[in-house]
């Protein structure tokens, strides 16, 4: 099922015509946001939304709702991977002039996230203090309990489920300051959603499409089966350092088609819009300020 944040802190699930949904309280489950709901729900309630999402009786138009990002203020910083996949590997060695053919270990850095931005919300560009505004299309996962020294099979159990992440990046502050987290920190650069999906509708999260477009032009195009780190080696791996609590988002990289591998490069500037789409996830839409 397709959960989501809206109007603030209300929670809803998609029906089965997706052009409708039904609040969490039309089933009598009340949280007060998504991180409560995800730390805290039983299986009786998670049942009754699932089988109430089959439905279309009585459920409400999405139209006029103001999305919110899935999980509006994440716990801790989100953790982002940075090149897992070969292809990026190569457009980011040729945009930075290095020769690296082989990824051996992992690479992860933070994410400041004040507040996420939701589905339609805006980008800002910082126009005043960037000039290299890019994109990054991810598969995102939510850990759904918390996890300590989890093995690579178990790992798959400890995910709530996916959600699409843009990690936007100021090229030129990410590289100058050499450490990544200040130029993918910025305030708004972490779009997310719309929707949470539940890890049952994606039993294996290494088959999907994934894309990016800006202004209607396809930008990325690949499959989450090329990742260069799978996400139970991901879990798996962190884990064995720290404790993953519940609600933790983890995005897992970006394929090639962003800005800066483009001869010259194609950053982003007030009023382009970016769209996100990971198959059997739906499509993350933001315009740039």
């Amino acid at each position: 099922m397709k959960i989501f944040t809206y109007n603030e802190t209300k929670l809803g699930v998609l029906a089965k015509n997706e052009n409708y949904f039904y609040p969490f309280e039309y089933f009598s489950i009340n949280y007060p946001d998504m991180l409560t709901f995800i730390k805290n729900h039983t299986k009786e309630e998670f049942e009754a939304l699932k089988e109430g999402s089959l439905s279309i009786d009585d459920a409400i138009s999405i139209k006029g709702i103001k999305f919110e990002a899935p999980i509006p203020h994440p716990v801790g910083d989100v953790i982002c991977l940075g090149i897992n996949y070969m292809d990026h590997v190569a457009e980011t060695n040729k945009a930075l002039k290095r020769n690296i053919t082989e990824r051996k270990d992992t690479v992860y850095f933070s994410k400041r996230v004040d507040k996420a931005v939701g589905h339609l919300g805006a980008v800002n560009s910082h126009k005043d203090f960037t000039r290299e505004l890019d994109y990054e299309a991810e598969l995102a996962l939510i850990i759904g309990k918390d996890c300590k020294n989890v093995s690579e099979d178990e790992a798959l159990e400890f995910v709530f489920g996916y959600t699409i992440l843009n990690d936007v990046s100021a090229r030129d502050i990410q590289y100058k300051h050499n450490q990544w987290f200040f130029g993918k920190s910025l305030d708004t650069f972490c779009p997310m959603g719309p929707y949470i999906v539940t890890k049952d509708e994606i039993p294996n999260p290494h088959t999907l499409n994934i894309k990016s477009y800006v202004n209607g032009e396809l930008r990325q195009n690949n499959n989450t089966k090329n990742m260069i780190f799978s996400i139970p080696y991901i879990i798996s791996e962190l884990s064995k350092g720290m404790t993953l609590k519940a609600g933790t988002v983890i995005s897992t990289g970006t394929p090639s088609g962003v800005g800066v591998g483009f001869d010259p490069p194609r950053f982003l500037k007030p009023g382009d819009i970016v769209e996100c789409e990971i198959e059997k996830i739906g499509v993350l839409r933001n315009k740039v300020i």
